[in-house]
């Protein structure tokens, strides 16, 4: 498991995935694997070498059009679905309830209290 409490996961949201991979794998030396996704999108992993370092994936249909690119990080915790409850608790939103990613984990999109956007992921283990 992941530790708890600590950034575990980014991905770029980005409307050129192809100019993105190009960027990256030229300034810092990026190689690109896919994962296919629902709907027949695809989710490019970053490789260093043969670890994985990040994500990338087309953000049309899944932000609004004025949302520009960014990236965007996931915080392992312990337990999502206990740790979203204490975050409405606490004044925070969520954007989307938790949901599971087969072979990666459990996930959900929240905002923080102060509206920041971002991802907690229980990853599933092995």
């Amino acid at each position: 498991m992941a530790p708890h409490a600590k950034f575990y996961w980014n991905e770029l949201m980005t409307d050129d995935v192809e100019k993105a991979k190009a960027f990256y794998s030229a300034v810092l030396g990026w190689t690109f694997s896919e994962m296919p996704m629902e709907g027949g999108r695809v989710y490019y992993v970053a490789m260093l070498g043969e670890e994985p370092v990040a994500g990338l994936m087309d953000k049309t249909d899944i932000v609004p059009p004025h949302v520009p690119p960014h990236w965007f990080g996931y915080i392992s915790v312990d337990d999502v679905d206990a740790r979203v409850a204490l975050l409405e608790a606490k004044g925070g939103q969520v954007v989307r309830p938790p949901f599971d990613i087969e072979g990666v984990g459990r996930i959900a999109i929240v905002a923080d209290a102060t509206g920041a956007p971002l991802g907690l992921m229980t990853a599933f283990d092995g």
